[in-house]
């Protein structure tokens, strides 16, 4: 039998994932590297979900705001018709733009705030998933940080898509996610479970990727899916 973290995976090629009743746009594809100057370059890929709710999982850095709003656009949509805007964790690169979103309900790492000072309790650190309705839910997933969280979409064409944020930097990571963790021995669990669960995950800094599971133990998974109860692990 096959773990979680021998799963294997391959690239769909795809900035779009259709499905109904939620489809998913990666709006700006994260990316790092080094330059020729031995600087860090890095910026968090941006994705929309569009649905019965509109989603802005992560918000890149201070000087995406103008490329975001003119992407929206482009889908026919306003910074005031987001209504929930998930950042994964608190880094610049993926918190740059929250203020664009005044209309929205703000879930940050695990803080959820709704209208300005509105705090709703929550407790993503027993492990709860925040369900937004029967299609989406937040998992907490720390480990990048200690307090990162992933979107869960179901019913894609793809099906289930995990907008993971640093949980995984990009595909091809093994060699260098752990130097940039701050639990790697957490974050190695919840990149196991994220893998077991998911069709296709939606890295903070890379091009989406397909996973191809074989003989992932039911256990592992830890979401029901579309209408069923949560499970926390």
């Amino acid at each position: 039998m096959r773990r979680a973290s021998d799963v294997e995976s391959e690239p769909p090629g795809l900035s779009a994932i259709p499905g109904s009743p939620y489809s998913i746009f990666v709006i700006k594809e994260g990316y790092a590297y080094t330059d020729e100057e031995g600087h860090m370059r890095a910026d968090g890929s941006v994705t929309l979900v569009k649905g019965p709710q509109v989603v802005l999982v992560d918000t890149g850095n201070p000087w995406d705001g103008e490329l975001i709003l003119r992407k929206l656009q482009s889908h026919g949509l306003a910074a005031g018709d987001i209504t929930f805007v998930v950042c994964t964790h608190g880094h610049s690169d993926h918190v740059g733009n929250l203020g664009l979103f005044l209309e929205a309900t703000f879930i940050v790492s695990y803080d959820i705030c709704r209208r300005q000072d509105t705090y709703l309790d929550h407790d993503f650190r027993s492990g709860q998933p925040y369900r937004i309705d029967e299609w989406l839910e937040v998992i907490p997933t720390p480990g990048h940080s200690g307090s990162d969280v992933s979107l869960i979409v179901h019913g894609t064409q793809w099906g289930t898509v995990v907008v993971a944020g640093d949980l995984f930097e990009r595909e091809d990571d093994e060699q260098d996610w752990r130097e940039l963790s701050e639990n790697p021995e957490l974050q190695a669990r919840h990149r196991d479970r994220v893998r077991a669960l998911a069709d296709v995950i939606i890295p903070g800094h890379g091009p989406p990727f397909r996973v191809t599971k074989e003989c992932i133990p039911p256990a592992d998974v830890g979401s029901s899916g579309p209408g069923g109860t949560a499970k926390a692990v």
